[in-house]
């Protein structure tokens, strides 16, 4: 007869910790619906930071947060340069990304309407992406704040009667918040990409590497970066994202954040070899597979 093992109630009871995700904003910000999708078969507790130095600061530490997620671009307003700068100089590497369509809804405390407000709060780039929507109201005054969700909870917390908020359809059901005008933004084609953030060697190994994040100086002459592009294309190397920023304190002289796919058979680590000569200050930011989009 096979014996079965018998649990305790205390095993019964016990969960795995969840992991403690790192976030400029809020709950309800549009980085915990990143975060989410990203982790949907895990558990995750939301650490709210105010700035994306303290996100990086909290993972690096580790003491309040395991990971972290930072948007790093979007497709109307480009990349954030401070983020970059902030990842290169972090000892934090990236294990994947999340591409979020970012949809901004007006809301308010039940039984309000729009001609009920007079103020409208949010994140100043919430607040650019529906300016248009609020012509039609003149009434209503724009005033800009830390964040989307943060923004939604004052509402909630503060029973404000004359002010809304735009923020995610999160925000307005955390905070149980009443959804007066959903997908007021101007351009509905508004994708944010987001990096999913570890301490280095903190990630199980990717049995397939798809994405590679890296970064490099080159030269400061003539065709220097010419040169580098030219090998990664002849190891089949398809870039997806090249920005570059001044490197401070060198005069005329910049730094390049490169994104590339792996097309071919040849490993990602035989390219970046054939590159090594041609850069200085050459650092892989993170090994990940491609990205999934969402919508919300």
């Amino acid at each position: 007869m096979i014996r079965t093992k018998e649990i305790s109630d205390s095993e019964k009871t016990q969960k795995a910790a969840p992991l403690r995700i790192a976030i400029q904003g809020y709950r309800g910000a549009f980085h915990e619906i990143a975060a989410r999708n990203f982790h949907q078969n895990q558990e995750i507790e939301i650490v709210p930071a105010d700035t994306f130095d303290e996100v990086v600061e909290l993972v690096e530490k580790g003491e309040q947060a395991n990971g972290g997620m930072m948007a790093i671009e979007n497709s109307l307003a480009g990349s954030i340069m401070h983020n970059y700068r902030l990842l290169n100089e972090s000892n934090l590497s990236v294990f994947g990304e999340v591409f979020l369509r970012i949809k901004q809804n007006l809301m308010a405390l039940p039984g309000r309407r729009i001609e009920d407000l007079k103020e409208v709060h949010s994140h100043p780039m919430a607040i650019a992406q529906c300016r248009e929507f609020f012509r039609s109201y003149p009434h209503i005054r724009l005033i800009e704040t830390l964040d989307t969700a943060l923004s939604a909870k004052r509402i909630q917390e503060q029973n404000l009667q004359q002010v809304g908020a735009i923020a995610s359809s999160l925000a307005a059901e955390l905070y149980e918040l009443d959804v007066l005008m959903p997908s007021i933004e101007t351009n509905k084609k508004n994708y944010t990409r987001f990096l999913v953030l570890g301490p280095k060697n903190g990630a199980p190994p990717i049995e397939e590497v798809e994405k590679v994040s890296l970064c490099f100086s080159a030269g400061h002459e003539v065709g220097s970066l010419h040169k580098v592009l030219a090998v990664l294309a002849a190891y089949n190397i398809n870039l997806t994202k090249i920005q570059s920023a001044p490197i401070i304190g060198r005069q005329w002289e910049y730094r390049f954040f490169v994104d590339f796919v792996m097309e071919g058979k040849v490993g990602w680590g035989q390219a970046l070899e054939a590159i090594k000569p041609l850069t200085t200050e050459l650092k892989v930011l993170g090994t990940y597979r491609k990205g999934m989009h969402y919508e919300l």
